[in-house]
């Protein structure tokens, strides 16, 4: 198999922690969820192409998502490519939208696209992201799904 990206650069993971209040232990406050908790959802996901998570290859950052828990809740995650022609950009938005649905509140509308400039196509892979009936005919395949499952195994 041939690398598109044989050396990307690795970035040091920084340990973020939420401070933890008395509130936080009434289980009759409903906590809104954040962008450090839909980070830590999608933070050890792994790359496709090479043993690394997506934090380590610096494609997702917390500070790349907003979420909006109004009357419409929502998150937005913008994701990196580690190369402008990435042709695994795909196959990394579909797994971050798969685990996010996987892990947040039905409720939750998941927007998932790639941080403007940073791929030669991203408007393309942008628009099948958004597309729901695309999104479930390749949660259908089960060649897709077991690359998407292999991205989403927790590291050993």
């Amino acid at each position: 198999m041939v690398l598109e990206n044989a050396s990307p650069i690795v970035y040091s993971v920084v340990r973020r922690e939420r401070k933890i209040s008395p509130e936080d232990y009434d289980e009759n406050i409903v906590d809104p969820i954040d962008a450090l908790e839909v980070f830590d959802h999608i933070r050890d996901i792994n790359d496709p192409e090479h043993p690394l998570t997506l934090e380590q290859l610096n494609v997702v950052q917390e500070e790349l998502i907003e979420v909006h828990n109004e009357e419409i809740p929502f998150v937005d995650v913008r994701f990196t490519p580690t190369i402008p022609h990435c042709s695994m950009a795909t196959l990394i938005g579909l797994a971050i939208r798969i685990k996010l649905a996987r892990s947040l509140p039905p409720k939750m509308k998941i927007i998932v696209r790639i941080t403007p400039g940073t791929h030669n196509t991203e408007e393309s892979i942008n628009k099948q992201l958004a597309d729901k009936e695309r999104v479930a005919a390749a949660m259908e395949n089960p060649t897709l799904m077991a690359a998407v499952n292999q991205c989403l195994t927790p590291p050993e």
